[in-house]
């Protein structure tokens, strides 16, 4: 079974057909126009052909028109849509003639965007041009760029002399949009600028009016933030197939044309980034493909090390390093350890670092930093890193920028990041256009496969399953109520009997480990040509005189509480008011390094710390316990119709994870869904409990197919579904990993407290008489009975012990019966459940018996 489908990305470009009537469209009368506006740039004067030709020839009245032409002639469209209907299902703006132009970042995209308004503008085909962007830096920078171009006396020239509109004006929205206009405007300005002019000026005139959209992937991905840009981005799609305006001609532009890491189904035309490195238009990416950095410190070494050998080769420019963030939080963090390292590297102070770094964000703290972002290419700028949040990387015309970090996965966790990411750094800047410079990418090692995937073109489609609950229909009975409670926590210390306590050192030393200061580390790079090379950067590791170590451990003895407590070492015994001689505790650490070799007077972080915990026993306070003191919330209601959909990777079925269905899935699942399983059912390669098909009356749940990811899990489901089993139930849930139905725990990992929450994996609903009883499960292998198990366990029968409290104080008939079970149980679960005693409390499992406590009801 093939669980990975692989297209090349080109494969999946719509082909514009050129034999079109040059009588209706003479595009042969804007040569010179397009040879002076794209100078040698030939994929530009392509991709304004294709464009003009597609919206302007007559041939197509819509995306629909051009892609039956396609599905015709292009077989590779056949491999990733079932058939053309399911093509047509997934276009962004059906209906319209509307398309994408994808465009590396650094390779000239305005240029595209201005020739293509200026053509449809001459040959009168619309009466306006708006062009819409994401953010008032794309705008300002579109704006300056339209009103160079518009001015160009040469370009002007070229214009055909029988043009419709030869001299646009460019205005933004606060301009009423008039005959012959590019309006330039941010997409915000659409929904929030009381002054806009877009209403007034094209509402209901939407058919003649030419719409491009710079960095259309905003549109068409999902925006998750709540602040007005993010709403207003999230609207974008709604108002070009708003029936106000009645827009038909709409072309998209971006660098990333992904949702996700699913390419656009709409592109006609795409230069893409491996064919711009190839065609020396923008830098070459060297990108890590092997690091074992360990450390933070470790990291910003190889990092400052690449910062300090590009000031080197590239000493026309003040070179730049870029660190990319997942969000505001985790960018001043970064900042603040960055500054911390810059001063502590350089010797110099902070105040000096901080002018050196650049820290940009949609915070109203950093407002005034995005206006800096203009001036930091130029040399008698300080600015030499720069700390960004990813969404706010687009639309920056930095050219000097020659290293970019991401420092966290969500940087480079899909095709579109990646390329917004990478983009950051492409442009060349004028003094260094040959030989071709180089942008390194301090990446983790474990992403090189993200980036070869994305500049080699590759497409590669996981099958999905999708489990999703069944409103209607016969499936739709098996949806029921549960309910929930929520705490207002107050935690609260209680400090256990203090007791003497004796800590013996006597033997006269600490365990330290082997050490060295410094050491040559080695990172590998790949290039985008398929090169690999090696560097090797000096890492000094942080060291502290012994001295340092000591003073640390007085002024730790003199500060803490430590009474009640007797330290006893080589020469006798000591207490909180007789401290030992600080000579007693230097030979302790000296005779610590002398075990283990260490030389000199310097101990590394790990030693130092190994001596400080050593003495830490000492100061730590004994016995404390964390209690929860909790407020209760009033039950609050849940029901199964409204919980979120889940998928499944098909792969997954050869590692333990089973699907199971109802033999009348037929009619319960999608056209694609049927087909992939009947491609599991057939497939002999997979496990024997790669799929389970249930009678239809005895799978009594309202999913339409249920996954289970290990054993456990799925032997519960097959007890579920046993005749005699499925008759004592009125109907049951698994319950999706996260987000449905949440309880809080508190455990101890080590030394240090966590709070989490899960979501127990099965709801069972039995009703007698007029009350309904909730068993809630919890499955685990057997004898799994961890510390946080434990702690679950706990945590969840105080839950439902509440939560009982609560629905009888409400007067709601209903009661949960919480049990961890294990396989080796679950007969005698089944058996208490089917005559009764389960819902009488006298069920008792056999891990619930290593956990430590019954099962409640």
């Amino acid at each position: 079974m093939l669980e990975i489908k692989t297209y090349k990305t080109r494969d999946l470009v719509l082909e514009v057909n050129k034999s079109y009537d040059p009588t209706r469209l003479d595009l042969s009368a804007w040569d010179r126009f397009l040879d002076v506006l794209c100078g040698d740039r030939q994929y530009q004067k392509e991709a304004i052909e294709n464009a003009i030709i597609y919206l302007a020839s007559g041939k197509y009245n819509s995306i629909e028109d051009l892609v039956k032409e396609n599905w015709n002639k292009n077989p590779e469209l056949h491999n990733r849509y079932r058939d053309i209907d399911e093509y047509l299902n997934h276009f962004q703006l059906p209906s319209k003639l509307s398309a994408t132009i994808d465009f590396a970042t650094g390779t000239g995209k305005s240029y595209v965007i201005y020739g293509i308004a200026q053509i449809m503008l001459g040959i009168g085909l619309v009466d306006n041009v708006l062009v819409l962007c994401p953010s008032l830096t794309i705008e300002k920078g579109l704006m300056e760029k339209f009103i160079s171009l518009s001015v160009d006396s040469k370009l002007r020239l070229t214009i055909p002399e029988g043009a419709r509109y030869k001299n646009p004006r460019i205005i933004d929205a606060n301009s009423t949009i008039k005959e012959g206009d590019i309006c330039v405007e941010n997409i915000h300005a659409v929904y929030e600028r009381t002054g806009s002019s877009i209403r007034d000026s094209l509402g209901g005139n939407g058919m003649w009016t030419l719409i491009l959209c710079d960095e259309i992937h905003h549109a068409y991905n999902p925006v998750t933030g709540r602040d007005k840009e993010s709403q207003s981005i999230k609207k974008w799609k709604s108002f070009l197939l708003s029936d106000e305006y009645k827009f038909k001609y709409i072309m998209g532009f971006t660098g990333t044309a992904y949702i996700g890491d699913e390419y656009f189904n709409d592109v006609i035309y795409r230069y893409s980034l491996r064919q711009a490195v190839d065609d020396r238009i923008v830098k070459m990416v060297d990108y890590v493909s092997r690091d074992e950095s360990i450390t933070q410190d470790e990291k910003f070494q190889k990092i400052y090390d690449n910062h300090i050998e590009n000031q080197n080769k590239y000493r026309r420019v003040k070179p730049i390093t870029i660190l990319i963030t997942k969000d505001i939080t985790n960018a001043k963090r970064l900042t603040e350890n960055l500054i911390e390292f810059l001063s502590k590297k350089e010797e110099v102070s902070r105040e000096e670092v901080e002018k050196k770094v650049l820290i940009v964000t949609s915070s109203p703290d950093h407002k005034a930093n995005v206006a800096k972002l203009q001036k930091v290419d130029d040399k008698d700028d300080p600015t030499e890193w720069i700390v960004s949040v990813s969404m706010l990387t687009e639309g920056w015309d930095v050219k000097n920028v020659f290293q970019i970090v991401p420092w966290e996965d969500r940087a480079f966790n899909s095709k579109i990041l990646i390329a917004q990411v990478l983009g950051r750094g492409l442009r060349i800047p004028p003094e260094y256009q040959s030989p071709q410079p180089r942008v390194k990418v301090f990446n983790h090692d474990a992403w090189s496969r993200n980036i070869k995937g994305l500049v080699d073109e590759i497409l590669e489609i996981e099958m999905k399953l999708t489990s999703s609950v069944i409103n209607n229909g016969d499936r739709a009975r098996y949806n029921f109520i549960l309910y929930n409670i929520n705490y207002e926590k107050d935690p609260q210390e209680k400090e256990a009997k203090k007791d003497t306590e004796v800590f013996d050192y006597s033997k006269g030393y600490i365990e330290l480990v082997s050490q060295i200061e410094d050491e040559e580390k080695t990172t590998e790079y790949t290039t985008l040509a398929g090169e690999v090379y090696s560097k090797n950067t000096l890492i000094e590791y942080s060291t502290y005189t012994v001295d340092e170590v000591v003073n640390k451990i007085y002024e730790e003895f003199s500060t803490r509480e430590w009474e009640g407590k007797i330290l006893k070492l080589p020469d006798g015994q000591y207490t909180k008011n007789d401290l030992p001689p600080k000579d007693v505790i230097k030979n302790i650490v000296k005779k610590s390094m002398e075990r283990v070799g260490i030389k000199g007077d310097r101990l590394v972080e790990k030693n130092k710390q190994k001596i400080l915990q050593a003495f830490g026993t000492l100061l730590r306070k004994k016995g404390k316990t964390l209690v929860n003191m909790r407020k209760i919330s009033e039950p609050i209601l849940i029901n199964t119709s409204n919980m979120d959909k889940e998928s499944m990777a098909v792969g997954n079925l050869r590692h333990g994870c089973t699907v199971f269905y109802s033999d009348n899935f037929e009619n319960e699942l999608t056209e694609e869904a049927k087909e992939i399983l009947l491609v599991i059912k057939e497939d002999e390669s997979l496990p024997k409990s790669a799929e389970k098909q249930i009678n239809y009356y005895l799978f009594k749940t309202p999913l339409n197919i249920v996954f289970t990811n290990a054993e456990p899990e799925r032997k519960f489901v097959e007890y579920l579904c046993k005749k005699e089993n499925a008759e004592n139930i009125d109907c049951w849930l698994k319950s999706r990993d996260q987000g449905f139905y949440s309880i809080e725990y508190s455990w101890r990992k080590g030394e240090h407290p966590k709070q989490q929450t899960f979501n127990p994996d099965f709801f069972i609903k039995i009703t007698r008489g007029d009350f309904e009883y909730i068993v809630v499960v919890e499955v685990k292998a057997d004898n799994d009975d961890s510390d946080e198990n434990k702690a679950k366990f706990k945590w969840a029968r105080q839950h439902f012990e509440d939560l009982n409290l609560e629905l009888e104080k409400n007067g709601i008939k209903q009661k949960y019966i919480f049990h961890f079970l294990s396989p080796c149980s679950y007969s005698e679960f089944f058996e208490y459940l089917r005559d009764g005693r389960l819902l009488d409390g006298k069920f008792k499992s056999d891990l619930e018996d290593k956990l430590g406590t019954n099962g409640i009801s």
